[in-house]
Order: structure tokens, then sequence, then C-alpha cells
């Protein structure tokens, strides 16, 4: 079999079996998150329309994110396991662990998921505290500690500080390629944070990102890198088939933030960080829309949007829910489309 079909065919099986895992395992989970009554709750003092709008998803389980990055480490565990009982099989090649692929994006999945999944324990278990789960400077500490993390890994290990500009080239920033580094990976986790407020909102987002991304490790002939992005793609996949409306469970910061860092890592281990915007063309819009309303109500006293991230700003001129997402879904896959033209001419 010609390499380049069977890296095609390795990822759609690894994406297959992956999808498999998490849907399977979905009855286990939701069992538990209800059982424990593990549930979202609305912060009604602070964003009132926000409260009104959402008001019906209180009690709706959260953390569903672990079914995400769960499959992703079995799979791959599972994978590496039987690569080492066969080794010199066909099955040996299905092994998509690398040092210089995977292994970063996997550990920050897993660091930025353990934290995540404190902070959606700690809003739920204390329901009194005035801000839910952790405050936001600790998160910022928490997830820069793992793009710094990052950074040194790719500057110090790996003596990489090259940034591509398409259709310019790349060119060495030197020390700036640690800020540039974290302000990615910072802004893409705390992005998708936002997007995480609709039912199968941020789940398609990710479908969309993750799958643009696999198409362009393969082109680029990352194939672990690629692999890995195929198991993430049928992971989510499945997670979306129970979180479109209306939602079974939320995906929680535990899949939101690790999915959105490890999306962040895949863009500079692609060296694609400017294409980035393109293909995460919806968060953009998420958090440029909270910036924007900031800084407007603090220097104009002013609102610019009814309501912050700019999805809930058609939510309260009267959009369904289902219609702000499945055309965001579509804006997101036209986005990335132009996205992959740029990645593979530029």
């Amino acid at each position: 079999m010609n390499n380049n079909i069977f890296e095609v065919v390795r990822i759609l099986i690894l994406a297959a079996f992956s999808f498999g895992i998490a849907f399977f395992s979905t009855p286990i989970l939701t069992h538990f998150l209800y059982k424990y009554r593990l549930r979202k709750r609305v912060k009604k003092e602070s964003a009132p329309i926000f409260s009104e709008i959402h008001k019906e998803k209180e009690g709706t389980p959260t953390m569903g994110g672990i079914l995400i990055w769960g499959t992703i480490l079995i799979v791959a565990f599972l994978f590496w396991l039987i690569s080492q009982w066969q080794q010199g099989t066909i099955l040996e090649k299905f092994n998509f662990l690398s040092r210089s692929q995977t292994w970063l994006p996997l550990a920050a999945l897993v660091a930025s998921a353990l934290i995540g999944l404190a902070d959606d324990l700690i809003g739920i278990f204390k329901a009194k505290i005035k801000e839910i789960g952790l405050r936001m400077r600790h998160r910022i500490l928490l997830y820069s500690a793992i793009a710094a993390f990052g950074a040194w890994w790719f500057y110090f290990k790996l003596d990489w500080d090259l940034f591509h500009i398409p259709f310019l080239g790349d060119f060495n920033v030197g020390l700036w390629y640690i800020l540039i580094f974290m302000f990615i990976i910072i802004a893409t986790g705390f992005s998708l944070n936002e997007a995480d407020g609709l039912d199968g909102l941020a789940g398609g987002i990710l479908l969309i990102a993750f799958m643009a991304y696999t198409a362009i490790s393969l082109y680029q002939g990352k194939t672990d890198l690629a692999a890995f992005c195929g198991v993430t793609s049928g992971a989510i996949l499945a997670f979306l088939w129970f979180n479109i409306h209306p939602a079974r469970f939320f995906m929680g910061d535990t899949g939101a933030m690790a999915l959105g860092v490890t999306l962040g890592i895949i863009a500079m281990l692609t060296n694609t960080a400017l294409v980035l915007p393109f293909i995460g063309f919806i968060l953009v819009l998420e958090s440029l829309s909270v910036i924007l309303q900031v800084t407007s109500k603090k220097i104009f006293h002013k609102k610019i949007f009814l309501s912050t991230p700019f999805h809930q700003h058609f939510q309260a001129k009267g959009w369904s829910e289902t219609k702000v997402v499945e055309r965001f879904w579509i804006i997101a896959g036209v986005m990335a489309a132009l996205g992959l033209v740029v990645a593979l001419l530029g």
C-alpha cells in the first residue's frame, strides 16, 4: 500500500476507534454526573441578561470534557501498548506517541484538563462563593505556567524560534518567540472557554478546527500529529452527538480550556499561528466582543453589544439557540477552509 494512502487510512481508523470509545463510554459518564449531581450553576448576580437566557440550563451536568480527553488518553496509551506487544507488525504503526510531535500536546491537554476539572469542581461544590470556580487571576497564572513550559520546550529544548508569516516566509524572532507562544496558547484557551456557552457551539468549532489541523499536519508530513488530531476529532464528534440541543451535558472548563490550549500548541507545532485566526475565526469574534464590550463600558460607560460573548448578543436579539449555533458552525467551516488554503499555499 502507498505510504500516503496508509497514513490516511491509519488516521481514519484511529478517529473511528476514538469515536467508538467515546460514544459507548458516554452512558457511564452521564450516569456518574447525574448520580453525584455534578451540575452547572448559572451565576445570576452580575450578568442578568446571561442568566435570563441560560436559566433553563441550570442543573445540566458539566465536566463532559472528561469524555474527550479521557478517550484521547485511552486510545493513545492503548495503541502504544499494542505497539510494544506487536513489534514488527502493522499494528505497531498505529502508535502515534512520539517525542517530537505528540508528547507536548498530550501533556498540555492533561495538565490543562486537570486544572479545568478542579475549576469545575470548585464551582459545583462551593456554591456560596461569590465567583464560580477559580478566580480569574489564578486561572491566568496556572495556564500561563503551562504555556511557559511549552515555550521553554520549543525555545531551549528544540532550539526553535522560527515564526512563519504566510506568503512571506520564516523569521527568527529570538526571545520574542516565548512571548508569542504564550500569547497564542493563553488566548486560544480562554477564547474557547468564551465560546463554550451554547449547546454544541464549542464542540462544533473544535471539530472543524481539529479536522483542519489533521489535514495541515498530514500535508507537512507530521503523521503522528495528524493522527493525534484525528483521534481528537473522533472523540469530539462523539461528544457532540450528546451535546447538541438539548445538551445531555456540557463540556466544562476541563474540556474547553484543555482543548483550547492544545489547539494553540498544535498551531505552534505546525508553525501556523497566523493561520489559526482563520481556522478559529469564531473564537476571535467571541474574545474580541468581550474585549470591546469591557473597554467601551469602562471608557464610555456604554455597551456595544446587548450581551457578550458574541453569541449571546444574537440570543438577546431573539435568535434561537440552534440558529446561532448552526450559523456559527457554517461561518467556522467556511473560514477553516480559507485557513487551509492559506496554510497550504502560504
